[in-house]
């Protein structure tokens, strides 16, 4: 199965909640309970927290920096991370074209 950026954009925002108070910026076009994929293009800030499962992120396009535990690493197209489960981490300072794939296991 083939996803694209555009596609994924094209569905983003999802509507506001409470800790996504702008939109929520992510979509998973796949999931087959083992694995999940999840487009995340943040517009203005990400709110996101530490999760359950390791997880892998490649930069699609743009930049900005990854904080993960507290430690800041620069994220620049075709870059790939590694975010160890229930590690605290979240994106800053990301350009306006900031996109990530992010794949959880």
């Amino acid at each position: 199965m083939k996803f694209t950026i555009d596609e994924c954009l094209a569905k983003l925002p999802l509507e506001a909640n409470e800790k996504w108070p702008d939109g929520v910026w992510d979509i998973e076009p796949h999931s087959d309970g083992e694995i999940s994929m999840v487009f995340f293009a943040p517009e203005k800030t990400d709110h996101q927290t530490s999760h359950e499962q390791n997880e892998y992120y490649f930069i699609a396009r743009g930049s900005g920096t990854l904080v993960i535990d507290g430690e800041p690493k620069r994220a620049e197209t075709g870059d790939a991370f590694f975010v160890r489960a229930n590690s605290s981490h979240h994106f800053e300072n990301f350009t306006d074209d900031f996109a990530t794939w992010a794949v959880f296991f």
